[in-house]
């Protein structure tokens, strides 16, 4: 389970879509530069994505003047990312599964499926307005539980 907030850079940004590009290239870039494997970038390239734009369009409402904060911690066996919007927080459990037949056709609601999907360990604060994601570097976590499997 992913810590409440890493301890690393954090960076408050625009509540803009366009406005987390310099940040997402330098979580990829730390990524790339931890060994991170291409799938697992982009993993995390896809639940950054998706976090922020449920932050900027569901937290914020889409108000340019609200900020969503991005903490994030990149070591060479995992990669912690947090992203706190200024919204009023929303029940992560209250979301349809968008798999389910009556939402299959469905435009949207694919978000937190697929941070659920690509991300190792996810976490919400129990205000709802700020999720919390985990991915292992699948190289190191690979070979480490190999090793214990062994032993």
């Amino acid at each position: 389970m992913p810590s409440e907030m890493p301890n690393g850079t954090s960076v408050s940004v625009q509540g803009r879509t366009s406005a987390a590009e310099r940040v997402f290239k330098r979580i990829l870039a730390g990524l790339k530069a931890n060994g991170f494997s291409t799938e697992d970038i982009f993993a995390v390239h896809l639940g950054l994505e998706e976090a922020f734009i449920n932050a900027v369009r569901h937290g914020n409402k889409s108000n340019p003047n609200k900020k969503v904060n991005i903490t994030f911690d990149i070591k060479p066996d995992k990669a912690e990312i947090c992203l706190q919007d200024q919204g009023e927080g929303f029940n992560p459990d209250s979301i349809p599964d968008p798999t389910s037949p009556d939402n299959i056709f469905k435009i949207g609601g694919r978000g937190l499926f697929l941070i659920r999907s690509y991300m190792d360990a996810t976490n919400f604060n129990d205000k709802g307005n700020r999720i919390c994601m985990v991915k292992y570097n699948s190289k190191t976590h690979e070979n480490s539980s190999k090793k214990r499997a062994s032993k």
